[in-house]
């Protein structure tokens, strides 16, 4: 019985090899996914190593010296400096790790519950659990995302983790109404059935049949969304309500730039710029897999 678990264990480890080897293959196969690859690679190393990286990391707290304020880029500040003084380029990096880790965080707390809702409505379609869940998340979708999260934060303090629950609380319902076409669809397949008639229990059904079956939508989501949440977190740091200074969040550079255009255009040229580099690297990398899950379905 042992050799015979052993034995399991070892091909179902090869045949998991050989499955992310031929993954891979495919991603390669679109150059523009691969790119989007490196750029993230590239953004998380600086942003996680910004302190080491950033030619001025004390720029990224509070810091004035107005006799380098407002200078064009050149060597000593590849991107330029603020209206106080301070390394645009060094509070670009910083800024990236804010934005990354609310991206992270917001994904966290808003895909799960979504996930866990849909699968329930889906399974139980027909019933007045399904009724209840979708018409909730239905009330959710009327509003735009970036409006409702707006009005939430409006009547918050504006800091970093208001705006992290106010966009965790209007993305769930996405994930909801995407898993519940899922398993809309999963619940008739032979093998829930089988499982049905085996006796299993729904936790095991929704989780060990249905869920597993839903994961490449779900992360395909997950990376095209990741670039969408750093845009709405962007768009809430410009109009003043997400990380406040003397944190370096990208929306707020932008803003800040803004009112000094377009004399002083590197203020705000470079912080966009860094915003559209990390949306456009997970928009790539979500194309790629999606083609990858896309063939691996067929």
């Amino acid at each position: 019985m042992r050799e015979s678990t052993k034995a399991d264990l070892l091909a179902a480890w090869r045949q998991r090899r050989r499955n992310l080897a031929h993954g891979w293959y495919k991603y390669s196969r679109n150059p523009l996914s691969v790119l989007g690859l490196v750029i993230l690679v590239l953004v998380l190393f600086v942003a996680i190593f910004a302190p080491y990286i950033a030619p001025y990391p004390g720029h990224a707290k509070a810091y004035t010296n107005f006799r380098d304020a407002s200078q064009a880029p050149s060597a000593q500040h590849f991107f330029g400096t603020d209206r106080i003084g301070r390394d645009i380029f060094s509070r670009t990096l910083f800024g990236y790790r804010f934005s990354l880790m609310i991206g992270a965080v917001v994904l966290g707390l808003g895909v799960a519950p979504g996930v866990i809702l849909g699968l329930i409505a889906g399974y139980r379609r027909g019933t007045w659990v399904e009724v209840v869940i979708m018409r909730v998340t239905d009330v959710f979708l009327a509003v735009p995302p970036l409006v409702l999260a707006l009005a939430i934060t409006a009547m918050l303090t504006p800091n970093l983790i208001n705006q992290m629950m106010a966009i965790a609380l209007v993305w769930w319902p996405w994930y909801s109404r995407l898993v519940f076409s899922l398993a809309s669809s999963l619940r008739n397949e032979y093998f829930v059935k089988e499982a049905e008639l085996t006796g299993a229990s729904q936790f095991h059904i929704l989780f060990r049949e249905i869920l597993p079956n839903c994961f490449a939508p779900i992360m395909t989501k997950m990376t095209l969304d990741m670039g969408l949440v750093i845009l709405i977190e962007s768009t809430l740091s410009f109009v003043g309500l997400g990380v406040q200074p003397p944190k370096p969040a990208l929306g707020t550079m932008v803003a800040e730039g803004a009112k000094r255009l377009p004399a002083e255009w590197w203020s705000t040229i470079f912080p966009a710029l860094a915003i559209v580099i990390v949306i456009l690297a997970f928009n790539l990398i979500g194309d790629g897999l999606r083609d990858v899950f896309a063939v691996e379905d067929v």
